[in-house]
């Protein structure tokens, strides 16, 4: 089935750009910080999904993390050029719920500066490291109205160990704050089948679970429910050469399970699904 054969509904397709040893499982097994003497391997996977994107004349959103921008400006400008969204991904790819309030503030307050600065553009989208943001810090939500943000996509409503609500809406809704500015969530992708919401929406669930599966699950959605569907990766997702490190069985599952057909699986999705920018698919001004 074609494109042109698909509901017209328009996915948004979103990257979170940070580096292997960034992901909390990765950080967990290395059992220290920072990362100096590690090697980055970012830019390489950034320009294979840029090709990829080129060739299938698609649209992401780029969720950027600061210290990668710090490293890699000419990538981020890259990203910029080529017509795609740069959103923020926060500076240190530190939990949301281990962050103070004003801790919180002042590193995405940073990694917004830095990337406007870097795009000439307004950075309008925000993603918490890991969807850390849950019930208990509702309060950056604020935090993330005052620094100027419209939209966040830091909810993930399925059921997980490290993150998650699946009690949460799953469908865009509007969150405000006292003063009566809003901020649109757009939360990751499911599928309600049962009972429960698949996670049809990217990472290690795309990874894991058959391309049909996930196909049809965005499908369902678009054509069912009539809803876009937020899909994301990680650029480290497609890099089945980095660096392996001893961690437990099920970390290592977990971070390594089909690194080597993510591409090939993300560039057939590509073709039988439209997907665009966040900002393009929810119409974020």
């Amino acid at each position: 089935m074609t494109k042109a054969a698909q509901p017209f509904i328009i996915n948004a397709l979103s990257i979170d750009v940070e580096e292997y040893y960034h992901a909390t499982i990765y950080r967990k097994a290395m059992q220290r910080a920072p990362y100096q003497d590690v090697e980055s391997r970012v830019e390489s996977c950034v320009d294979r999904l840029l090709a990829l994107l080129s060739r299938e004349r698609t649209l992401a959103t780029f969720f950027v993390l600061g210290e990668v921008a710090t490293l890699h400006p000419l990538m981020v400008k890259t990203i910029a050029d080529s017509g795609h969204e740069v959103a923020c991904h926060g500076y240190t790819h530190d939990l949301v719920s281990l962050m103070t309030p004003q801790d919180f503030q002042q590193d995405v307050h940073r990694a917004k500066l830095l990337l406007e600065d870097l795009t000439g553009q307004p950075v309008l989208g925000y993603r918490a490291p890991s969807f850390s943001i849950g019930q208990a810090q509702a309060w950056a939500y604020d935090i993330l109205i005052q620094e100027g943000f419209r939209y966040d996509s830091s909810l993930y409503p399925i059921i997980h160990d490290l993150y998650g609500d699946p009690h949460a809406p799953r469908v865009p809704f509007e969150i405000r704050n006292s003063g009566q500015n809003s901020l649109l969530e757009v939360p990751i992708g499911t599928a309600r089948v049962l009972g429960l919401n698949l996670p049809i929406g990217g990472g290690g669930y795309f990874r894991l679970l058959p391309s049909p599966l996930i196909r049809m699950g965005i499908r369902w959605v678009n054509s069912r429910e009539h809803q876009p569907v937020v899909f994301y990766v990680h650029p480290w997702e497609i890099d089945p050469w980095q660096p392996r490190l001893q961690m437990p069985w099920y970390y290592r599952f977990r971070h390594y399970v089909g690194l080597r057909t993510a591409e090939t699986k993300l560039s057939t999705l590509l073709q039988v699904v439209p997907f665009s920018t966040v900002r393009n698919t929810f119409d974020i001004q």
